[in-house]
């Protein structure tokens, strides 16, 4: 409240803000009312219906065969990394060392529960990735194998650092 009396003492700065206040008026006036514009036909618009046509559409940079070349390289790469964490692992129990994956933990106690464990997860990366294809979701499709090569390739090297 101070700045106000302020500036109302000083009469330069009461009549600049007088002159500011009053061009403001005058721009606000400047809308357009409703009333002045000319009214619309009140005809409804002409609806055209013209017969449907089958097309197919183009394939886009997405749209792919779920077991095409890339896909598969992403399963046998991802199957061959599994492979080499199971016999890491499998080598790595049999020598007195244990399994820090919970999950794996539980069917660490013999090979063929281990088999079935990494068994398992190629058919749940080949399984979800199915079902980002089905979705549409190409990238996702590809990044859960690439994500399962990252792992086991980490849990190999992991493995056999520690012996």
């Amino acid at each position: 409240m101070n700045w106000i009396c302020s500036i109302l003492r000083s009469r330069t700065k009461t009549a600049i803000l007088l002159a500011v206040l009053g061009l403001c008026r005058p721009g606000m006036a400047q809308q357009v009312s409703l009333a002045l514009l000319p009214p619309r036909s009140m005809e409804p618009p002409a609806i055209v219906i013209r017969p449907a046509q089958t097309s197919t559409l183009p394939e886009g940079p997405g749209d792919h065969r779920f077991w095409d070349r890339e896909n598969s390289l992403l399963f046998a790469t991802s199957i061959a990394f599994s492979t080499a964490d199971f016999v890491v692992t499998r080598d790595n129990l049999r020598s007195g060392g244990h399994e820090i994956n919970p999950v794996v933990s539980v069917f660490g106690h013999s090979s063929a529960g281990l088999a079935m464990n990494f068994a398992g997860e190629n058919l749940g990366v080949v399984g979800l990735s199915y079902f980002f294809h089905k979705t549409g979701h190409h990238r996702m499709e590809r990044a859960v194998s690439m994500l399962n090569i990252g792992a086991s390739g980490a849990a190999v090297t992991f493995g056999m650092a520690n012996r």
